[in-house]
C-alpha cells in the first residue's frame, strides 16, 4: 500500500498479512482523488472513512491536508496499525474510532463533507447505510457519499445517486444532496 498524493506521496506501508482487509488499489485511489480534489478543498473538510481497514483512504486524505478524518472500523488490529502510522508521520488530524459502521452512523452528531465507505464486497447493508446517511443528514449541503463496491451492486436508481466510476474490479458510486456543477 502506498500514498499516491500529498505530503506523504510515495510512502509505502507493509500491511500485515493477517489482515482480512482489502486496500483500495493505487490506480483506483488516484482516480478517486482526482475527482474529489476538483470538488473539495481538503484543508477545510471533515471526512468520515467507514470500514477504514488498512487506513489507505484515511491516510490519503490526511496526506492531502484534510482538516479532520474520522476512521471507523471494528477491527482493533487495523486501528492499531493505522495509529502507528499516524504517530510515525505526525498525522494528528486522523481520529480512529472502534465501532461498527452502521452503529456509528446511528449515533454520529456531526456533518461531513465527504463520507466514504469501503465495506467487504459481499456487504448486505449498503441500502441501509445510504439511507442512514441521508435520513440523519450526515452530509453537509455540498457533501458527498462515496461507496466502494463490486460489480454486482447497482445503485443507479437511488434518488441521491450521481454517477458510477469503474477502475478494474473497483467500483465507486457517488451520492449527494445536490448535483455539484463541477463533478467529473
Amino acid at each position: 500500500m502506498r500514498i499516491v498524493g500529498g505530503k506523504l506521496k510515495g510512502i509505502r506501508f507493509q500491511v500485515p498479512k493477517a489482515f482480512d482487509s482489502r486496500p483500495t488499489t493505487d490506480f483506483a485511489k488516484e482516480a478517486l482523488f482526482n475527482i474529489l480534489s476538483n470538488n473539495f478543498d481538503f484543508e477545510n473538510c471533515e471526512i468520515l472513512d467507514l470500514f477504514t481497514g488498512t487506513g489507505s483512504l484515511s491516510l490519503e486524505f490526511a496526506s492531502r491536508g484534510a482538516q479532520h478524518v474520522y476512521g471507523v472500523d471494528r477491527n482493533v488490529a487495523c486501528l492499531r496499525f493505522i495509529g502507528e502510522i499516524c504517530k510515525k508521520h505526525h498525522l494528528s488530524q486522523i481520529r480512529l474510532l472502534k465501532n461498527d459502521a452502521i452503529k456509528f452512523l446511528q449515533i454520529a452528531d456531526i456533518q461531513f463533507d465527504i463520507i466514504i465507505a469501503d465495506p467487504p464486497y459481499d456487504y448486505k447493508y449498503y441500502d441501509y447505510l445510504i439511507a442512514l446517511v441521508f435520513e440523519r443528514e450526515l452530509l453537509k449541503t455540498k457533501g458527498m457519499l462515496i461507496l466502494e463496491h463490486g460489480k454486482q451492486n447497482d445503485f443507479s436508481t437511488h434518488e441521491k445517486f450521481l454517477f458510477l466510476r469503474n477502475y478494474g474490479g473497483v467500483h465507486f458510486s457517488f451520492f449527494a444532496n445536490e448535483n455539484p456543477e463541477t463533478l467529473q
